[in-house]
């Protein structure tokens, strides 16, 4: 039996037609969500953030390419993606009950001379007096959070399947929050980020402050204590 190269040229004819309209269907797409990017960034506002975040899914490489030849910066990228997704989540996040949420600290934070010792589960604060993570436990013990310190992502791994949390907050630099964002949209978990002010590997700064506006997200408000309100406002 003769093969037929008529229908077999066809067929590759079609295919290659059907790829070259994708490619310029995903091109496309993403120029326009980087416009609508740059100009939620330009106005300190997000515009069709549902819209943006499927984008982000389905066309990041794509979308951070685009980013990158106009010239915008790495962190102002990250940023916005971070800021996308808690904007997307702070809804989910204030829905799940807050024995069912957990924080992840970086040990990055604490002072050079904490005496903690890491133990399996992180860091385990003293509250020495040394450092702000110590009052920061306290107060967000109060509200009820499990609390860990640890000193990279495969901890957070390893807590998250043990103790099993519907909703985390990560705390730490701008890259490392944004790899925690993936790394729990893969394991399930509604995730709020907030990013440290000061980046390095000892004694960086968060902005208490903001952990404790996200952290009383959907929490009654005569239950919230009384300097945490002081504090969030």
């Amino acid at each position: 039996m003769a093969f037929d190269f008529t229908t077999w040229n066809s067929l590759m004819y079609i295919i290659g037609e059907v790829t070259v309209i994708v490619i310029l269907g995903a091109l496309i797409i993403s120029f326009v969500l980087v416009i609508i990017s740059l100009y939620s960034i330009k106005k300190q506002k997000l515009y069709f953030p549902k819209l943006l975040k499927s984008g982000l899914v389905f066309l990041e490489g794509v979308m951070k390419a685009m980013f990158r030849f106009i010239g915008l910066e790495d962190r102002e990228m990250l940023s916005f993606f971070i800021n996308l997704q808690n904007t997307m989540n702070s809804a989910e996040f204030g829905r799940v009950p807050v024995a069912e949420r957990a924080i992840f600290m970086p040990q990055c934070l604490r002072s050079s001379q904490c005496p903690a010792h890491l133990t399996p589960e992180g860091l385990k604060c003293r509250n020495c007096g040394q450092c702000s993570i110590g009052e920061a436990n306290v107060l967000l013990e109060r509200l009820g959070y499990r609390i860990f310190i640890v000193p990279g992502s495969s901890f957070i791994k390893r807590m998250a399947k043990k103790y099993r949390p519907k909703a985390i907050i990560g705390i730490g630099c701008l890259s490392e929050v944004k790899e925690g964002i993936d790394m729990a949209d893969k394991m399930g978990l509604v995730v709020m980020g907030v990013v440290t002010l000061k980046e390095g590997c000892v004694e960086t700064i968060v902005n208490w402050p903001d952990v404790y506006e996200v952290a009383v997200l959907g929490i009654d408000p005569s239950s919230i204590p009384e300097d945490l309100h002081t504090l969030t406002d």
